[in-house]
């Protein structure tokens, strides 16, 4: 959907799903607007002709579901090679964690541009450095300090996936087989099957089904978008509205506080999935949060409220009580523990980039990673804290 605002600008919605949902700022709430001067650049121009000559080449998660399944594919191959020398899978599972975030790291420019596949390129063939040198990268970007394996600081990550930055006695073949999933473009990587696929991926049994049959975004929109985005957009248009009176008044403070009550409604909202898997529809509901939240710091920059633009825990005063969208909004519970430590993988993926759109080049603070402990690996139906037996009349525990 194109509105034109004529001899000023030009804006973009759009609604891929095709669900009857609510469309959406095209590709973000930060760029969706054109300008006339805008119309200077080549992409610009190229993004209005494919919108008449072929929309659906603009649908980001066609895109971001073939280059998911290209990384899958050599992933399941390092995984299934690790595992016939005598690996265990969880071990295996976790190395290769750290491994793909820190290719995504690389592509979203929180660590130098292509840093870790170069180190791999240098050392292929001397696997026993190259590993050495991965571990000491994973240990610089859990403190966040200057890194000798790459020559460079890095930024404090300070989480649980590098913790335990052990690594595995990788050969030439396994290493070529990491760079050549770091070559992949991790910024188009699609959350909201990934975590299916890198479950896969890592499972032995389930690698026959390796790029296909994991549920379509589609069909998790069917379920997020009435659940909880569709209420929540419809509080938005009450409070657009009354913002509106309220400037048509002349009270644009009090229009101002209307917008803001929403915008702390909004990251103060608690979506549960009591058996996550691997985190897809979470992410699902992260970014439909996070798109409504532009449209509401793009509404409240309009009414002349700029400080929204440091909506980030610790960047300003009032952001004490969380005030953006981010992956303390989103709980899960999950049985399977390689899930669950998928499930947070997933959700950072699939933040951090949103975190770029509407922030622009500011990194987020450190530590990047921060653990809300919002992803639980339990049983979300029988919990208990202790067990405690039935004894007998001599103290003997009872047996049946």
């Amino acid at each position: 959907m194109l509105v034109v605002d004529v001899g000023n600008r030009i804006e973009l919605y759009s609604e891929f799903s095709r669900s009857g949902a609510t469309y959406a700022p095209f590709p973000d709430p930060r760029s969706h607007r054109i300008a006339l001067a805008d119309l200077r650049q080549p992409g610009i121009r190229e993004r209005l002709r494919r919108i008449w000559t072929d929309p659906l080449s603009l649908d980001p998660s066609r895109e971001s579901a073939r280059v998911t399944r290209e990384i899958a594919a050599p992933l399941a191959t390092l995984a299934r090679s690790l595992e016939g020398v005598g690996h265990p899978p969880e071990i295996v599972a976790q190395f290769m964690m750290r491994c793909l975030f820190t290719m995504f790291a690389e592509d979203v420019k929180l660590l130098p541009t292509e840093s870790f596949r170069e180190l791999l390129i240098k050392h292929v063939e001397k696997p026993d450095l190259a590993m050495r040198m991965l571990g000491q990268l994973c240990r610089d970007m859990d403190n966040g300090e200057f890194s000798a394996a790459i020559a460079s600081d890095v930024l404090r990550f300070n989480c649980k996936l590098f913790k335990q930055p052990d690594t595995l006695p990788l050969d030439s073949g396994q290493i070529a087989l990491l760079i050549e999933a770091a070559k992949a473009k991790w910024e188009n990587v699609e959350p909201a099957i990934f975590g299916t696929l890198l479950e896969r991926a890592l499972s032995v049994r389930d690698r026959h089904k390796l790029g296909a049959h994991y549920t379509p975004r589609a069909y998790l929109e069917r379920l997020v978008l009435p659940t909880v985005i569709e209420p929540l957009r419809a509080e938005w248009s009450d409070a657009q509205a009354a913002a509106s009176t309220l400037a048509a008044e002349s009270k644009p403070d009090e229009a101002v506080a209307e917008l803001r009550r929403f915008h702390r409604r909004l990251c103060n909202v608690r979506v549960l999935d009591p058996a996550c898997g691997s985190g897809n529809f979470l992410y699902v509901t992260l970014e439909h949060l996070k798109r409504l939240e532009g449209e509401v710091l793009n509404a409240l920059d309009e009414f002349g409220y700029r400080q929204t633009g440091l909506a980030l825990a610790g960047e300003r005063a009032d952001a004490a009580a969380g005030e953006t969208v981010d992956r303390h909004n989103l709980l899960g519970i999950e049985l399977n523990p390689r899930a669950a430590a998928i499930a947070e993988v997933v959700l950072w993926i699939g933040y951090l980039p949103w975190h770029f759109r509407t922030r622009g080049d500011v990194f987020p603070p450190q530590p990047v990673i921060r653990d809300f402990r919002n992803i639980e690996n339990r049983d979300a139906v029988l919990a208990y804290d202790r067990m405690e037996y039935v004894n007998d009349e001599h103290g003997v525990p009872v047996k049946r």
